[in-house]
């Protein structure tokens, strides 16, 4: 794909493309909670290690993550399948989650070499458990839209109307 302005916007304007920007939104907000929730019981409320109030974190921002994800994102509808979209949802929360203990736990440990506040090292844990999860965020889309949320009757419709438009050709 092409990064050129117009190639950029054709492919916003495609039914992936329009996902990727939902997701991309859906997203912000779960960052946001995730990120909110994460300072708040750490570096403020101080209820327990960076690991600890990271698990809480995730656990809370995950929840809207899946209904905003499968509904507005993806456009699902009805009772999710638990194990077609709830398990499959949460084991990658998960996997993002390890990722990110294995960050904020690391971050704890080495904030003191930068600050000895305890502010300072709640937002180097901040910014730790943020980069953890952008590293899982681009892989996480493909597989929501490639394995967990897949709509395959639009690729049957467009894979049928270009073989009648080549047909009459």
């Amino acid at each position: 794909m092409s990064l050129a302005p117009s190639d950029l916007w054709a492919w916003l304007s495609t039914p992936t493309g329009k996902k990727a920007v939902r997701y991309c939104m859906v997203s912000a907000i779960s960052v946001a909670v995730g990120q909110a929730v994460l300072f708040l019981t750490f570096g403020i409320m101080r209820l327990g290690s960076a690991v600890t109030c990271n698990i809480i974190a995730t656990a809370v921002a995950t929840v809207p993550s899946y209904y905003l994800n499968r509904w507005w994102a993806w456009g699902r509808t009805g009772r999710s399948h638990l194990w077609k979209e709830i398990v499959p949802f949460w084991a990658l929360a998960f996997l993002g989650l390890a990722l990110s203990i294995f960050a904020v736990d690391v971050a704890e440990s080495e904030a003191h070499r930068i600050t000895s506040s305890h502010l300072g090292t709640a937002l180097i844990v901040n910014a730790a458990s943020l980069a953890a999860w952008g590293v899982i965020w681009v892989g996480k889309f493909i597989i929501l839209n490639r394995l967990l949320f897949v709509d395959h009757e639009p690729h049957r419709v467009e894979a049928l109307l270009s073989r009648v438009g080549s047909d009459g050709d």
